[in-house]
C-alpha cells in the first residue's frame, strides 16, 4: 500500500534516486535564483538581456534601498500585516469553536453542516469576483483593510473548520465524556481538554491560513484600489516604471515580501509538522 523506503529499495533506484534528488532541487530553486540575481542587477544587465549570467554591476545596497525610498513598500508591507493577523485570528477562533461543535456532539443535522463547509472550498473563487465585490460596496467596505480581512475570514474558516473537525473527532470521546462527568461546562471541555490537544493542528492551521493570505494576490487586487489599505502582494506591481520596465526593483521588493511566510514556518517549523503528522502512526 505505501511505498518502499529507498534505505530497502534495491541498488539501482538508490543511485537513480541520489541522482534525481539534486537535479529536481536545483530546477524547483531555478526561478527563485533567478528573481534573486536579478534583485542585485543593474538596468544594463536586463537591457542587455543578461538573465542568467553573473552581473556585470552588483546592485544590492542600491536596488533594495531604493524600494523603501521611492515606493510605499513600509506600507504595504504594514497593510499585508493588518489584513493577515486579524484574518488568521478570526479564522482560528472561529473554526476550532465549529471544530468543535461539529467534532463532539452528535446531532442528526452534524454531516449536512460539516459538507457545507467542505463544499464552500471547491467553490472556484473566481466566480465570485462580482457578486463579493458588488457586496463590499453596499456594505461601504470596498478599498479598505477591514473588508478585505472579513472576506478572507469567511472564505478560510471552511477549509480550516474542515481541517480541526477531523483532529477533534479523532480525540478519545471518554476524556470528554469524563470532564462532562466531573461537572466541568462545554467553555471548560473546549478550552482545558480539547485546546491544548489540538494545539499542533491550530499551528499548522495559523501557519497555512497565514500563508494564503500573505501571498493573495488575486483578492488584494479585486478589493483594494488605493495605496493606503493595498497588501504587499498588490502592491509590486507599483515598482514597476511607468515607462520602463524596473524588473530589478520588482524583483527585491518580491524577495522583501518572501520573507515574513518564510520567517513565520521557520519559528513555527516542530508545531507545522507535528500538526501534519498527528495520527499518522498508531501503537
Amino acid at each position: 500500500m505505501f511505498p518502499t523506503p529507498i534505505e530497502k529499495a534495491s541498488g539501482t533506484t538508490r543511485w537513480l534516486y541520489k541522482v534525481a534528488l539534486p537535479i529536481s532541487m536545483v530546477l524547483w530553486l531555478l526561478p527563485i535564483i533567478a528573481v534573486m540575481l536579478t534583485s542585485i542587477r543593474g538596468q544594463a544587465d536586463l537591457t542587455n538581456g543578461n538573465y542568467w549570467g553573473m552581473p556585470s554591476e552588483w546592485m544590492l545596497i542600491e536596488n533594495y534601498s531604493a524600494v523603501f525610498q521611492n515606493t510605499p513598500m513600509v506600507q504595504y508591507v504594514l497593510n499585508s500585516f493588518y489584513v493577515t493577523i486579524p484574518t488568521v485570528i478570526g479564522t482560528v477562533v472561529l473554526s476550532t469553536l465549529a471544530g468543535f461543535a461539529l467534532g463532539t456532539y452528535r446531532f442528526k443535522l452534524n454531516m449536512v453542516v460539516f459538507l457545507l463547509f467542505v463544499g464552500g472550498n471547491f467553490v472556484p473563487f473566481q466566480i465570485l469576483m462580482i457578486p463579493v465585490r458588488e457586496l463590499t460596496l453596499k456594505m461601504g467596505m470596498y478599498d479598505s483593510t477591514m473588508g478585505l480581512v472579513m472576506f478572507h475570514i469567511a472564505f478560510q474558516t471552511g477549509f480550516a473548520t474542515f481541517f480541526l473537525r477531523n483532529f477533534i473527532r479523532d480525540l478519545p470521546y471518554e476524556l470528554i465524556e469524563a470532564a462532562r462527568i466531573e461537572g466541568a461546562s462545554e467553555w471548560q471541555i473546549f478550552h482545558r481538554v480539547v485546546l491544548p490537544l489540538v494545539r499542533p493542528a491550530v499551528a499548522a492551521v495559523a501557519v497555512l491560513i497565514f500563508t494564503f493570505i500573505w501571498n493573495d494576490y488575486f483578492w488584494a487586487t479585486v478589493l483594494i484600489q488605493g495605496d493606503h489599505a493595498m497588501p504587499v502582494t498588490g502592491g509590486l506591481k507599483s515598482l514597476n516604471g511607468q515607462w520602463v520596465a524596473q524588473w530589478q526593483l520588482v524583483s527585491a521588493g518580491s524577495i522583501l515580501a518572501a520573507m515574513p511566510p518564510v520567517i513565520i514556518f521557520f519559528l513555527l517549523q516542530k508545531q507545522f509538522i507535528a500538526g501534519l503528522t498527528v495520527g499518522a502512526t498508531k501503537g
